[in-house]
């Protein structure tokens, strides 16, 4: 049994899986260069900068 696909969709195929590949050592690095945080330094961030809400600040509706 044989596939065939185009030259175009191979390397899109490949260029996908090696964007992933990449984003994914990338997040790895990332958490190995962050700062350590103490429980106590955790505490005091967090009482210092209250955490946002999810919910909208302002909606406004305008009539034309």
């Amino acid at each position: 049994m044989t596939v065939s696909i185009s030259k175009k969709e191979l390397k899109d195929t490949i260029k996908e899986g090696v964007r992933e590949a990449l984003a994914q050592e990338l997040m790895s690095i990332r958490a190995l260069v962050l700062p350590f945080v103490s429980e106590h330094e955790l505490r005091d961030i967090e009482k210092r900068y209250v955490k946002p809400t999810r919910k909208a600040m302002k909606s406004r509706s305008l009539q034309l």
